[in-house]
């Protein structure tokens, strides 16, 4: 075990070495969900509305859709160096290397989810609740089971023409439930419910983490063997 989870470590560091030496997913990301906040900004009619009653959707959409933009590049920079081939060889568990993928992808969704919140809280004036850690908990399993599917799907589409189309396509429908539960206790706990009015959306958020990375882990091997 311990030795698989050294594995894992080493995969996700070196994705993360990568990035941060490229910087390529996190500038986009970033520059993505900064623009959709100033977009929105001027979108929203607030003599209807009142922006913060939007808040919570706005903030998992946005923080989806960059998200797709980093999921997308998961394997791409590997795939045009030529390296994927030399991963998948390597004498470390397939679940190891997905695993490790997850753990970096999330590692950066968690931080587009920071700028996400924290950008949306400027505009649109949502005052975080006193104690943050169910908010926290309720984001923190939306990204890993969005990471978890994401980096599957972008091993389906890595060896497509059309990958980083396609990607959207596939993942979206399973991603409904997610954005539902999500948002929902998001705005819950944003308008000052008690967390315990969101323990439903909560049980249900880890079921789907779990599952997606059950899945993730059984899937992979054969998905990339393909």
């Amino acid at each position: 075990m311990r030795s698989w989870l050294r594995q894992v470590g080493v995969v996700a560091g070196k994705d993360l070495r990568v990035e941060f030496r490229t910087r390529e997913r996190v500038v986009a990301m970033g520059a993505f969900v900064v623009l959709v906040a100033l977009l929105y900004n001027y979108a929203v009619d607030r003599t209807t509305v009142h922006p913060r009653d939007l808040a919570a959707g706005l903030v998992w959409i946005t923080f989806l859709l960059a998200g797709l933009l980093g999921l997308g590049r998961t394997f791409e920079l590997e795939k045009e160096d030529g390296a994927l081939q030399g991963l998948l060889s390597a004498p470390i568990p397939h679940s190891a290397i997905y695993m490790g993928k997850v753990l970096a992808n999330t590692i950066l969704l968690v931080a587009v989810t920071a700028l996400t919140l924290g950008v949306f809280a400027f505009f649109y004036q949502v005052t975080l609740p006193r104690n943050p850690l169910p908010l926290l908990g309720v984001l923190l399993l939306g990204v890993t089971g969005f990471s978890a599917l994401g980096t599957l799907f972008s091993g389906i589409t890595a060896g497509t023409r059309m990958g980083e189309t396609l990607l959207p396509v596939l993942l979206f429908p399973l991603l409904v439930p997610l954005v539902v539960f999500g948002a929902s206790a998001t705005s819950l706990l944003l308008a000052g419910f008690p967390a315990a009015e969101v323990g439903g959306s909560f049980r249900i958020l880890s079921a789907y983490a779990l599952l997606a990375l059950t899945a993730g882990v059984g899937l992979f091997r054969f998905i990339m063997e393909e």
